[in-house]
């Protein structure tokens, strides 16, 4: 609502009622005053805590919705605004706050606040991205008062690389004005806590507390009261500003994944007739680095994580209660995850407890993304005050296990070393590293030498996730990295492992209800419209999302069975609606599902306890022994012993080629063993099959399956009546004399994209000198694919495939119909075909884009494609329906 200047004096009488007590609650109704000068002379009402996106104040959106660039970005604010803006309204203090100084809490705010009494400014400025911003006011009269906050959100220092940095960034937060969370006034004697910190020591069973205190010239009495009622009281001497104090915590429960409890200490000083409490709430938790384990309370861990990058779409900003982080960790539960990383910024308090409650080891980062950190001594200073106000406000969490000196960091590793050591020093309750990865020449390859552990995508002996390997090696299930670990001396996590990029779900539009429109998604709805794909959209998300879960599935398990890797983290389970619109989740924006896996498929290899089998390929011949080497991966608290594992290969009907049972003695926790073996004949497949190897233990919820590929032996293909070659000549002649056609031009002769297996990395926004498909889809039921079984999408068996192919725009060719077909990405939406069949001339001509013809031809799988595709062919009834001409087949061709 827009208000005249006349109505100032009104809005500043709001006064709130005076409260029995020593804390005020200042969130209701306030004004605002934007200093743009596009707004100069206007008054709003907002409610507080709140944004002024929520409220509907400032520039509203004027993009048209288009497959551009600027609509591709990222989802788009209803209204902005960047600048200072004044919140006003007035409070009543009763005659108890009389003569106490004052503390002003403004829970979060971005970037710097200042503060008004009366219309005289109180001292001077907070300023972080991460941390409460908390005023201390000089005492002031009984009765009525007139606060006035200064919020300015406008970039203050340049911490992140094209504000990219989830921190400040219109990606996935928005870089929003206003207050979020406790706005309150609290009284303040003259001697005071000003903080606890308690250090938990596991082995004896004992805390340390460190009472900090304010205002401490007379002295007093300081009592510290476990919940188990427990208690140490001691007498502080006048001066003295903080005092340790040792508690027997022997009845305190341990706190970790499994057992996620918390203590709690009740802390007061009396000095006189002054008298000080907090509640301090804490877990007796321990984590350290032994050579390449994290441990934690001494049992070796494995962190199962995602990013979490700020991803709130309805109204830009984090949760400031426990009830917005509930959903966000209870379904990182479902899928597995016991592990968070907070990318380049650290979440509200509400985080922490509902981490420290469900379980959860959280990794923050400092609110930085410096590609170019060296001439910047403003922002070292920044992220000295981020780490020391970080371990001040939220040190005590249990949840709070990792703190990384930001993303992605280069230009000066004698700074980030001595920050992480000075850091180690402060507060040992964590595990410190540099940076979460590096891209500077000569680091991020191996840990750095204060790194207590190490966050990397690839050491300088090779790669440690699986985007820089799976498109250039032939599928095999019995690799790791464990060859890429020998220069690397602490715990290693990899570094935003998988990032393979899904197509859209349209169906989330009408779910942005709040502050945010996806004019990237409405973009992409109206370019499928208008090209008459619209009703493929569904199709493309389910195909390009069962591959990326595959690709997931096998990046985990290469991670798992690697010894001296501690952990992964996706990028993601969550789509990131940011940085051209990189949905590369299993689940939305909304930390809902989309369709495409369960959470229990997920499950399989996302678990404390994981079942694993190596085995050599995806492809296999009825001559060949089927060959797998099970192991289990043990994470759980206790030793795995005295279970049988049961195996299954079965059937795509769900009927069993073979079974058998493994008994497992002990697999303790923290290893990965191998428990037996299993070799099954393959001779009794006579046809084409796609088969499941599935492992099971009774009485558990431990499982998990992979698919092969099965081929008779010996195939040679029988061309029939149909005409098979790679020479367009030769084919556009026969199909003038009434022929049918495969034809299938060598690599390097068509015009068209590069053929990959592995889908858009990341973004096509983002990153668009890539080829830019999204996977392939077909129709499983179609007679071309009567002797090559497959699913609609790409799996394993089409790799080879995929690597031989050229992948064609055919929009120009309305008259074909694709029987493979290629998933374009959402930048482009272009029909894209690999294999399609045409009436051409007077023959019919089935085109394969996929090199099935030259050297390098006789894989099985290519063989039994080939094979697949003659048989349909020389049906009876094939009769392809659409019709094309010679000179729409030439035109795919080079020069």
């Amino acid at each position: 609502m827009r208000w005249n200047s006349f109505l100032i004096i009104g809005l500043l009488s709001w006064a709130l009622n005076p409260v029995n007590g020593q804390e005020l609650d200042l969130s209701g109704n306030w004004s605002v005053v934007l200093q743009d000068p596009a707004f100069v002379g206007q008054t709003y009402d907002i409610y507080l805590p709140g944004t002024t996106d929520a409220a509907g104040i400032g520039y509203p959106d004027t993009l048209k919705t288009a497959l551009e660039r600027t609509q591709l970005l990222h989802l788009t604010r209803k209204h902005s605004y960047v600048g200072k803006a004044v919140y006003t309204r007035r409070f009543t203090l009763g005659k108890e706050w009389s003569g106490k100084e004052l503390d002003l809490t403004l829970e979060r705010v971005l970037w710097t606040s200042r503060v008004w009494i009366d219309g005289r400014q109180m001292g001077g400025s907070c300023r972080s991205l991460v941390t409460p911003h908390i005023h201390r006011l000089p005492p002031l009269t009984p009765g009525e008062h007139t606060l006035s906050v200064e919020v300015d959100n406008s970039k203050q220092l340049d911490i992140s690389s094209g504000d990219q940095g989830i921190s400040y960034t219109n990606d996935t937060q928005v870089i929003w004005n206003g207050i979020l969370g406790q706005i309150s006034l609290k009284a303040v004697d003259g001697t005071r806590i000003e903080r606890v910190e308690v250090y938990p020591d596991v082995q004896t069973m004992t805390a340390k507390a460190l009472v900090f205190l304010e205002g401490n010239a007379r002295g007093g009495r300081l009592t510290v009261r476990t919940s188990s009622g427990r208690s140490v009281s001691r007498r502080v001497g006048g001066g003295i500003d903080s005092v340790m104090v040792w508690l027997d915590m022997r009845d305190a429960p341990i706190w970790s994944e499994f057992s996620p409890q918390i203590c709690s200490l009740n802390v007061e000083f009396r000095s006189g007739r002054v008298r000080d409490q907090k509640e301090v709430r804490f877990g007796m938790r321990q984590i350290r680095a032994d050579d390449s384990r994290i441990l934690v309370n001494d049992v070796p861990v494995f962190l199962r994580g995602t990013l979490e990058c700020c991803v709130f779409p309805l109204t830009g900003t984090p949760p400031t209660d426990e009830a917005g982080w509930e959903k966000v960790f209870q379904a990182a539960r479902q899928w597995g995850l016991n592990h968070l990383r907070f990318h380049s910024w650290c979440p509200p308090d509400a985080a922490f407890r509902v981490a420290d409650r469900l379980g959860f080891y959280l990794s923050v980062e400092l609110p930085v993304w410096v590609t170019n950190l060296g001439p910047n001594p403003a922002v070292k200073t920044f992220m000295e005050e981020e780490a020391e106000q970080i371990l001040r406000h939220y040190g005590n969490h249990p949840s709070f296990c990792m703190l990384s000196n930001g993303n992605e960091l280069q230009r000066d590793f004698v700074f980030l070393n001595a920050l992480t050591a000075r850091l180690k020093a402060r507060d040992p309750r964590h595990l410190y590293t540099t940076t979460s990865y590096t891209f500077e020449r000569g680091h991020g390859t191996q840990n750095e030498p204060e790194d207590q552990y190490f966050v990397t995508q690839r050491t300088r002996d090779g790669w440690v996730r699986g985007q820089g390997v799976f498109d250039v090696e032939v599928p095999a299930f019995n690799k790791n990295y464990d060859a890429s670990m020998g220069c690397v001396s602490v715990p290693l996590v990899t570094h935003e492992i998988g990032q393979y990029a899904v197509y859209p779900d349209l169906k989330e539009i009408d779910r942005y209800t709040g502050t945010l429109i996806p004019h990237n998604f409405e973009a992409i709805r109206d370019d499928l419209s208008r090209k008459g794909l619209l009703d493929r959209a569904e199709d493309y998300l389910q195909a390009s999302g069962q591959l990326g879960a595959r690709l997931y599935k096998e990046e985990i398990e290469r991670a798992m069975k690697t010894r001296g890797i501690s952990g992964y983290q996706l990028l993601g389970l969550q789509d990131f609606p940011g940085q051209g619109t990189a949905l590369v989740g299993l689940v939305n924006a909304f930390w809902e599902s989309k369709g495409i896996v369960s959470p229990e498929w997920f499950k399989q290899f996302c678990s404390s306890v994981v079942l694993l089998a190596d085995f050599d390929k995806a492809v296999w011949t009825s001559e060949e022994k089927l060959a797998f080497d099970i192991k289990i991966a043990n994470y759980a608290p206790e030793t795995l012993r005295g279970r049988i594992l049961h195996w299954q290969l079965l059937r795509a009907d769900g009927s069993e080629y073979a079974a058998g049972e493994i008994p497992v003695g002990e697999v303790p926790c923290g290893e990965v063993m191998r428990v037996g073996g299993v070799q099954i004949n393959l001779q009794n497949v006579s046809k084409a099959e796609k088969l499941s190897f599935q492992l099971h233990i009774d009485d558990t919820e431990y499982r998990n399956s992979w698919d092969v590929w099965v081929y008779p032996s010996g195939l040679q293909p029988e061309s029939g009546a149909v005409l098979l070659t790679d020479d367009l000549a030769r084919a556009l002649q026969a199909l003038e004399q009434g022929r049918k056609v495969l034809l299938s031009p060598r690599q390097g002769t068509l015009k068209g994209l590069e053929g990959k297996y592995v889908p858009v990395f990341w973004s096509p926004i983002h990153f668009p000198r890539q080829a830019g498909t999204m996977g392939l889809i077909c129709d499983p039921s179609h007679p071309a694919f009567r002797s090559f079984p497959t699913d609609f999408f790409a799996d394993w068996q089409w790799w080879r495939l995929c690597k031989r192919s050229t992948v064609l725009a055919v929009d120009v060719l309305p008259g074909i119909t694709p029987i493979v077909e290629a998933i374009d990405n959402f930048a482009n939406n272009r029909r894209l075909a690999t294999v399609f069949e045409a009436r051409c001339g007077e023959g019919c001509l089935l085109f394969s884009s996929i090199d099935l013809l030259s050297d390098g031809a006789e894989s099985p799988e290519i063989q039994q494609f080939l094979c697949s595709l003659l048989d349909y062919m020389n049906l009876a009834d094939f009769s392809p329906s659409g019709r094309t001409d010679s000179a729409d087949i030439r035109a795919l061709f080079k020069e």
